[in-house]
């Protein structure tokens, strides 16, 4: 196992990549455990198949990826990442604030 700090991490992030390749890398903020890189090698990824689709699903959760790029690190195409996301509940369009100012228009226009 590795070791970086912060600010060695921040001024090179590449050469902890390349550790994580050999090991995984601790990072260290200050003198405590802040967080672990793990590399997801090609052999980890075909292990489980659903990894890159739960790991996708997550960062499109969070709003860090958009619905194509998320789809895209899944390896799913967009419909079946988009089956997948239903299967796990997650909402494709959240609600805003405006969401119930379009409801009645909406509602109209579908003659509900």
């Amino acid at each position: 196992m590795h070791a970086v700090n912060v600010r060695s991490l921040k001024k090179n992030p590449s050469a902890a990549l390349r550790q994580a390749e050999q090991a995984p890398v601790l990072v260290l903020k200050g003198d405590e455990p802040n967080a672990l890189l793990v590399h997801l090698n090609a052999a980890m990824l075909a292990a489980d198949p659903n990894l890159k689709p739960a790991l996708a699903a997550a960062l499109f959760k969070d709003s860090v990826l958009s619905l194509g790029a998320a789809a895209r690190i899944s390896g799913l195409s967009i419909g079946e990442f988009l089956g997948h996301l239903s299967e796990l509940g997650i909402d494709v369009v959240a609600p805003d604030e405006t969401t119930d100012l379009d409801t009645p228009s909406l509602d109209q226009w579908l003659g509900s």
